[in-house]
Formats: structure tokens, sequence, C-alpha cells
């Protein structure tokens, strides 16, 4: 079982201003838990022990929330104040610490439940199936937000891009740092390397078939809020 994973936390969430103009995005509520516990909680229910978490914008706040909520796992802090490293960049620089292990990678922007651990454990299975990066992907008709167009296609397990795209990624991956430490720019996407593996035919993934709900517009996040969704 995978035990290491990484949270996304150093957006500065523009999009979602006013609520992000005093709070960094991971720590918007939905049914008074945060995003970024809903993210963190998923990987602990999975059987995640060390977990490494990237800030950016309003750093102290995330912080200082983490240090108080006592969260059951070891946590560490990967600080981007002064540059901040993009998707593949900041994920390379925050899990030094495992080594050539394989992590999850998880992006609060959704709106993460129990709902999630089956899938995270079949995404698992995927990856050591066939020991390169996973995605959990869900069809763009699942989505609150329909101004989506799709980022992927799936077939027998294998991601690959067409003109016409049917799934977007749902922001839970899985990765070791041997697929990233190639990269040689400091600052660079998680897209880069996923467009690499797809001309290669060496990027999996699984779909999810859970209602989509992400966190990319304050019109989003209110309606959302409005929902009274069940956890």
């Amino acid at each position: 079982m995978i035990k290491y994973g990484m949270v996304l936390a150093a957006g500065i969430g523009k999009r979602m201003q006013p609520l992000t103009l005093k709070t960094p995005k991971p720590l918007l509520e939905i049914n008074s838990i945060s995003l970024i516990e809903r993210a963190i909680n998923l990987l602990i229910d999975h059987g995640v022990q060390e977990i490494s978490i990237n800030v950016h914008y309003l750093p102290d706040q995330i912080t200082t929330y983490i240090s108080k909520k006592n969260f059951n796992v070891k946590i560490y802090i990967s600080n981007e104040k002064d540059l901040l490293l993009d998707t593949g960049g900041g994920v390379l620089e925050g899990t030094t610490q495992f080594k050539d292990s394989p992590f999850f990678v998880i992006n609060p922007d959704t709106l993460w439940s129990k709902k999630y651990l089956q899938e995270a454990k079949k995404l698992e299975e995927i990856f050591y199936k066939n020991n390169k990066p996973s995605l959990l992907i869900v069809n763009k008709k699942l989505s609150l937000d329909k101004s989506f167009s799709g980022d992927f296609n799936l077939r027998n397990e294998t991601i690959f891009k067409e003109k016409e795209n049917q799934f977007i990624f749902t922001g839970l991956h899985i990765t070791s740092r041997n697929f990233l430490i190639t990269e040689k720019s400091k600052v660079f996407s998680m897209n880069k390397i996923w467009n690499d593996l797809i001309n290669k035919n060496d990027l999996y993934g699984i779909e999810s078939k859970q209602k989509f709900y992400h966190f990319n517009t304050f019109e989003m996040f209110n309606k959302i809020s409005n929902l009274n969704i069940i956890d």
C-alpha cells in the first residue's frame, strides 16, 4: 500500500476572490470541513502515513491550521513563498523525503469525501500493475460545472488525447519522482510530464463514477455550498 502523499496547497485562488483575499483557498469550508482537511482525510483513510503539503499564498495560515489539527500522520511543509513552482515543480520539490517510493498527489480544489476511497484503491492497483503514473479522471457529464471542455480520453486503462476529449482530471493521481527528475526546469507543470507520457502510451488511468464538484470560481463555490451535500 502506498504510504506517501502530497497535497497541492500553494495556489493563489484569484478566481475565488473575494473569498480568498484573506483566506487561502484550501482553508475554505464545505459542511464545516476545510477543503485541505478533506484531501488529507482521504489520504489518511487510505493508509497514507506521511504527507507533504506545499504552500505559497498566505502560508502561515495553512501551517498554523495544520499544526492545530494534529492529524494522525507525519506532515512536511514545502514552502514555496519565494517562487511558485507550478504543479510539477511543486511536487518534485516537496517529495524529496519519499525517495523512490510512489505517492499520491491530491488537489484540494475537488470536494473529496469517503466516496472516493474505493477509487483510490483501484487507482493504486492500476499503478502497481503498470508501474506508470496513473490518474483518476471523470466523464465531464458528471461535472456540476459544465464549462470543462475535457482533458483526456481513456481506452483499456490507457490515457490519450484527441480533438474531442470526454474526461477531465479529478485532481488525484499516483506517481513517483523518477518520472519527474528528468525535467530540467525548476518551474514546470505536471501536464508537461503527462504529455510526454501520453506520446509513449505510458500514462494510465481509471474512471471515477462520483459526481464531480470542483472549486474553480467564486460562483461555483457558492453553488456547491448551497447544494446541501451529505458527506
